[in-house]
């Protein structure tokens, strides 16, 4: 078992903030000197807390302005069903997330495409034709009011079960 300190906590959350600063203003944040701090970031690396660094893109610039959020229930809730289905979308691009969920629908997936034809043709041609799919239903965002990747971190610490 290890306990992330405070001092873990404002390395994580500076990189959630900037995953591209620099080791040295990384430590100058979290007042350590830059090996040690380089070090504490590598451990987090080898306990897999840091994942990946990504660059986030501007959506609506980029001209995908139809966010839809889609509820998707199956025929059946068995384990193969739940595998076909997972394994039909995991390569679809215009999927950003899905969720499998507790209680009705199955699944809760969030589709980003240019047009709402785009989403017609995702829909026609692709998800009514997943085996085991029972119903659609749809919900479009109208406005993204918040959306952020930094996940809340307690200042004070966390312990890490092993």
């Amino acid at each position: 078992m290890r306990k992330l300190d405070r001092t873990d906590i404002g390395i994580l959350n500076a990189l959630q903030e900037n995953a591209r600063i620099t080791n040295a203003d990384l430590a100058r944040s979290v007042n350590l000197s830059p090996t040690p701090c380089f070090n504490r970031v590598k451990a987090m690396e080898e306990l897999g807390l840091i994942r990946d660094q990504v660059t986030l893109l501007d959506a609506d610039l980029l001209g995908l302005h139809v966010n839809v959020f889609i509820h998707v229930s199956l025929e059946k809730q068995n384990e193969l069903a739940l595998q076909q289905f997972e394994g039909a979308i995991a390569d679809r691009p215009e999927v950003m997330e899905c969720y499998l969920m507790a209680g009705d629908p199955d699944y809760l997936i969030r589709v980003l495409v240019p047009t709402i034809q785009s989403l017609e043709r995702f829909m026609m041609d692709f998800l009514t034709k997943v085996p085991g799919v029972a119903n659609i239903r749809s919900s479009f965002a109208l406005k993204q009011v918040r959306y952020k990747t930094a996940l809340p971190l307690p200042a004070n610490g966390i312990n890490l079960g092993g």
